[in-house]
C-alpha cells in the first residue's frame, strides 16, 4: 500500500477492525517515511454475472431498487427492504462463490420478498420468471395459498 501523502511503499498496519457485518476490514496505516497516518478499506468482492455475460460487483442497493418497485404502493418499511437485501447478500455469498449467476440472485430474493409481502412477490416472480399468461399468475398463487396452509394446519376452513 503506497502512502497517499508521499507516495512512499514502506507502510505498516497500525489498527485493524472489523465493520458492515463482517464483510469488511479498515485499517490505520503509518506511513514509515513521512510518518502520516491514513486509513484503508479492504472488502470481498462478489461479482454477478448478467444474462450477456457482463459482470459487475454485487450491489445491495440493486437488490433494494428493484424489491421497492414490485413494493409499491404497498406497506413496507425501507428498513424491511434493507433487511431484505442483506438476507440476499448472506445467502449469496453462502454458495462459496466469487461470481454469481445474475439469475441466482433472483432466486434469492424470491423467499424473503414472499415472506415480507405476497403481492410484491407476485409483482416481482411476474417479471422475474417472465409470467406470459394468467394460468402463471394462478399456479403462483396456488403455490401461495398451499405455502399458507401448511404453515398453519388450523386454517384448514
Amino acid at each position: 500500500m503506497y502512502c497517499p501523502f508521499c507516495k512512499n511503499e514502506d507502510t505498516r498496519v497500525v489498527d485493524s477492525r472489523v465493520f458492515d457485518d463482517g464483510q469488511g476490514i479498515r485499517r490505520r496505516r503509518s506511513c514509515n517515511e513521512c510518518g502520516r497516518r491514513f486509513t484503508t478499506v479492504e472488502s470481498a468482492v462478489m461479482a454477478v454475472v448478467k444474462r450477456n455475460g457482463v459482470t459487475e460487483p454485487f450491489s445491495r442497493e440493486k437488490v433494494v431498487k428493484g424489491v421497492r418497485r414490485a413494493c409499491q404502493g404497498r406497506d413496507v418499511a425501507e428498513d424491511d427492504l434493507h433487511k431484505l437485501a442483506q438476507q440476499v447478500e448472506e445467502t449469496i455469498r453462502a454458495m462459496g462463490v466469487a461470481e454469481v449467476p445474475a439469475n441466482e440472485v433472483g432466486l434469492a430474493i424470491l423467499g424473503p420478498l414472499r415472506d415480507l409481502d405476497e403481492v410484491a412477490y407476485l409483482r416481482f416472480a411476474s417479471v422475474y420468471q417472465s409470467f406470459s399468461s394468467i394460468e402463471d399468475f394462478e399456479a403462483a398463487i396456488r403455490d401461495l395459498r398451499t405455502r399458507a396452509a401448511a404453515a398453519d394446519p388450523t386454517d384448514a376452513a
